[in-house]
């Protein structure tokens, strides 16, 4: 009887802990695929904007920067980039962005990112205007203007609707999408950020999206 019981207790040991060890193999292999899911398809979850599934490439363009110098794609794809489109004489939502924008820059949650001010008037917003208007918010702003065909090829590009409207006593203003695009340093939009933006939801946003951007860097040539 007492040695019936000692097998019988043998018996569930050995069941048992091929049991645990069959539950640990079988954890394995769902955390492995999770990763692997993880790093096929990466998509960091945002709380102010979404990560686009497949980057979207920018068609090359030719514009200027504040000091006048030409400014391409090449110029875009050399670190990740904050852009948006706006014009000067915004009475509200582009300064508003803008002060976001400018705080977000200073909690660094994006290593080496930029913030790129691209003007849709660009009849009054000249380089030297351009300058002084991005650097009341934050020095390290940069700010593009140029032909005015080549600004909305790339606002289309970018699917941001712009459009004159005309006011009474011959002046105008210009309205425009809100939206802030993040760029990877391959000059593709990875993310879009719509209104309203908080600047601390965007920049944890930032903070999530950081590995996920170099993951998706693609190869230098």
């Amino acid at each position: 009887m007492h040695q019936t019981i000692i097998r019988e207790h043998r018996f569930f040991m050995r069941i048992t802990r091929w049991l645990l060890v069959g539950a640990a193999a079988a954890a394995a292999a769902v955390a492995g695929f999770s990763l692997a899911v993880r790093l096929e398809h990466p998509s960091p979850q945002l709380a102010s904007g979404t990560w686009l599934p497949q980057p979207r490439p920018i068609a090359d363009f030719r514009l200027l920067d504040t000091r006048s110098r030409a400014f391409t794609r090449r110029e875009l794809a050399a670190g990740p980039t904050l852009v948006f489109f706006g014009f000067t004489h915004c009475p509200d939502v582009c300064p508003t962005t803008l002060l976001k924008l400018a705080q977000i820059n200073q909690d660094a949650a994006l290593p080496r990112a930029r913030v790129l001010f691209i003007s849709v008037d660009p009849q009054r917003d000249t380089p030297p205007l351009l300058a002084a208007y991005l650097h009341a918010f934050d020095p390290r702003f940069e700010g593009l203007t140029g032909d005015p065909q080549a600004i909305s090829a790339l606002a289309a590009n970018f699917g941001v609707a712009v459009n004159r409207v005309e006011l009474p006593g011959g002046d105008y203003t210009m309205d425009h999408s809100a939206v802030v695009f993040l760029v990877d340093d391959g000059a593709r939009i990875a993310a879009i950020f719509t209104p309203p933006l908080d600047a601390r939801a965007l920049s944890a946003d930032l903070a999530r999206c950081a590995p996920y951007l170099a993951r998706a860097r693609p190869p230098r040539s």
